[in-house]
Order: C-alpha cells, then sequence, then structure tokens
C-alpha cells in the first residue's frame, strides 16, 4: 500500500461479508448483536465447567493439574471443531455461529491461560522453579500437540464419512 492510498480501501475484517452487504451497511461480525449473545452464552457455559472443574481437582501439591488438563483438552477441541468447520464449507451462516458458541464461547471461556500464567508465576515465586517451567513447557507444548491432535482426528474422520482413503 503506497503513503497515498486511503485507508478506506483495507478491509474492514475478515469476518465482514463484504459482497452482500452495501457499503453502508458492512458491520464486523464482532459487533453484530447475535454475535456478541452466541460467544456470550458459550462463553458463560464455557467458564462455568471451568470453575466445576476447578472446585472438583483442586491443586494438588501446587501443581494445578485441573488447568492443565483443561487448557490441552480445550487445545484438542478447537483443533477438533476447527478442522471439522473447515473441511464442511466456509466459514459463513450457521458455521460461523457454531464456530463463534462453541470455538470463541465456550472453549473460549473453559481454557483458562491467563490462570495458566498465574499458576506459573506462582510456582517460580514460591521455590518451585522447575516445577514452574517444567509446566509451563508442557502446557505449551502438549496443548500444541493436542491440537494437531485434534486437527488429525477431524480430518480421519472426514476420509472416513466421505470414504477417502490415505
Amino acid at each position: 500500500m503506497s503513503e497515498t492510498e486511503p485507508l478506506a480501501s483495507l478491509p474492514l475484517d475478515p469476518d465482514v461479508d463484504e459482497e452482500r452487504l452495501p457499503q453502508t451497511r458492512r458491520v464486523p461480525v464482532y459487533v453484530r448483536p447475535t454475535a456478541l449473545a452466541v460467544v456470550f452464552l458459550g462463553g458463560s457455559a464455557g467458564a462455568a465447567a471451568r470453575e466445576g472443574i476447578t472446585l472438583l481437582f483442586p491443586a494438588a501439591g501446587g501443581m494445578p493439574w485441573a488447568v492443565f488438563a483443561i487448557n490441552v483438552s480445550g487445545a484438542f477441541l478447537l483443533g477438533a471443531l476447527l478442522e471439522t468447520l473447515a473441511r464442511r464449507g466456509p466459514d459463513e451462516g450457521r458455521r460461523r455461529l457454531l464456530r463463534l458458541l462453541l470455538g470463541t464461547g465456550v472453549l473460549g471461556g473453559y481454557t483458562t491461560y491467563s490462570s495458566f500464567a498465574t499458576d506459573t508465576a506462582g510456582l517460580l515465586a514460591h521455590g518451585a522453579a522447575l516445577t514452574g517451567v517444567v509446566y509451563a513447557l508442557a502446557t505449551v507444548l502438549l496443548g500444541a500437540a493436542a491440537t494437531g491432535a485434534g486437527i488429525a482426528l477431524a480430518a480421519a474422520v472426514h476420509r472416513r464419512r466421505s470414504g477417502v482413503r490415505s
């Protein structure tokens, strides 16, 4: 983009249905009332599930196992969800609402990387430096692996349902 090119030529947002709406009605998804309501409802359910799990399984010996399991399982579920939705077509209509409800909402509220950061800092500050470092690395690395596993599982299910052999 040159310095003389107007900013108005930039896309508003990747979630804007620009082709379908007149210029005056192009509103990004993240400010649409329906999208906000769907994310709010999903986030509330996800946060409630997370809180329930952390209350049922408090930290053992200072190690926040519930938060670890929540974040790794959430990464797996998000990978599977997004792969499943991507294989079913463009991110619009019902698929977009499902992504917002389940991905951004439920799994965004369920996973808790802020608690992960706080727990890691607490372990480091209270003399459990090795445990804190292992916890941080294990969460990030196993979370990435879980995401990959979720994607692979959803792809395999898709191939099996569509009769494609790999």
